[in-house]
């Protein structure tokens, strides 16, 4: 997923470059759309999925949200050119300068899915998220966790965790070679803290899978996520106070 707030040149560029990656695996989609299909009991909710990247995450769990219209949101041109076709209704926003062109509770629920991580200021991010969502409305935010399962062998050896990066042009010290832009990782604990202070309620934590996990340990990630703390992946759901 891209950044829908408007970064410095050289994120500008980073982002706007087509080789970065828009789209997270497919696990944590699907778990994430049945969360909040769930959620959503009456039909004809407005979701904003903010950060929509190229919308091949929206058209994976269209049919898990059947009856509900959904809207994408990015800050990147180019993401949004490749969205369209797949969404449908697609809107150019950011989450600073201004905010979304959008009105104070207007949606139901947000999808905010692996974009956390790429932000700078992600207090006024998650104050922006607040005020399009209705009084009780549904947050599903996804973010890689700091502390997966893997992440404590490697620290323990002395490794730079998965998820994390030192440059935009390269990866330094962990595995890996795709380098996708993140500034910030949390914890499970960290992330229920920031959104409680942020103003949601009702904050559940669950886990999900990493699509970047190697083929023969892709079976112990998955058994991991009934360990939301130690997933590879962390779903978040909250109800905006």
């Amino acid at each position: 997923m891209t950044s829908t707030t408007s970064p410095s040149p050289g994120l500008r560029d980073f982002y706007e470059n087509p080789s970065v990656p828009v789209a997270s695996g497919d696990g944590r989609t699907l778990r994430q759309a049945r969360l909040l299909a769930d959620a959503l009991v009456a039909p004809g909710q407005v979701i904003l999925d903010i950060g929509c990247g190229d919308g091949s995450a929206a058209a994976t769990a269209a049919p898990f949200l059947a009856g509900h219209r959904m809207i994408g949101v990015d800050w990147s041109q180019d993401a949004l050119r490749r969205a369209r076709p797949r969404m449908g209704h697609v809107v150019r926003g950011e989450l600073e300068h201004g905010g979304l062109p959008l009105a104070d509770g207007c949606a139901d629920a947000v999808l905010f899915s692996e974009i956390l991580e790429h932000l700078v200021d992600p207090d006024q991010a998650l104050d922006e998220l607040r005020r399009v969502l209705r009084p009780g409305g549904h947050l599903m935010l996804s973010t890689p966790n700091l502390a997966a399962w893997y992440n404590r062998a490697l620290l323990l050896a002395g490794v730079q965790p998965v998820f994390s990066e030192v440059s935009l042009r390269g990866i330094h010290g962990r595995p890996g070679s795709e380098v996708v832009g993140h500034l910030r990782l949390y914890t499970a604990r960290a992330l229920r803290s920031f959104l409680t202070a942020s103003g949601f309620a009702d904050v559940t934590i669950k886990g999900a899978p990493f699509h970047g996990v190697p083929r023969p340990l892709r079976l112990l990630d998955r058994a991991v996520c009934a360990v939301p703390g130690a997933s590879s992946i962390l779903l978040a759901h909250a109800r905006r106070r």
